[in-house]
């Protein structure tokens, strides 16, 4: 029994939950132009140095081009974003964690949108910058992640 192919009906769902429960894991797959693709690749290896690359592939399976505005496509476990949101890498790569903490709460069936949850995504990506600062070695990494936690504290989002 694989993955199912979409996540509409509350049996999907379920089957969802219950094989990431289980230990399955997606194959992030990127689909985009080549510098795209390399854009998040390297998103995804400070991903890894964070250690959330698990946490990603629990609940995404693509990260996929778009010409239009980000957004996290449920039904398909499927973050759809634009070149210049993968621009900045560190900056994507928390971008990514919030989406599949967004995921996360749609399969566990807490409200996954609007602002209560859209706090807790920020929070988990938040969570996620402080956790790659600590954690890599390169000073830019290092500076990036402190510019934005500084932008998101000052957020009246939180």
């Amino acid at each position: 029994m694989g993955f199912p192919e979409k996540i509409y009906t509350r049996r999907e769902i379920e089957e969802a939950k219950s094989l990431i429960d289980g230990g399955y894991r997606h194959q992030i797959k990127v689909i985009g132009s080549p510098e795209f693709k390399l854009r998040v690749e390297e998103s995804l290896k400070l991903v890894e140095a964070a250690g959330y690359y698990d946490f990603l592939r629990k609940y995404i399976r693509r990260i996929e081009e778009i010409d239009g505005l980000t957004q996290l496509r449920e039904a398909e476990a499927t973050i759809w974003t634009n070149k210049y949101a993968v621009k900045n890498p560190v900056d994507a790569a928390s971008l990514f964690i919030q989406k599949a903490n967004h995921m996360k709460d749609f399969l566990e069936g807490r409200l996954y949108y609007g602002g209560v949850a859209e706090k807790r995504s920020i929070q988990k990506r938040m969570e996620f910058l402080r956790e790659l600062m600590s954690k890599s070695r390169d000073e830019r990494v290092k500076e990036e992640c402190e510019r934005l936690l500084r932008l998101w504290d000052e957020s009246i989002l939180l």
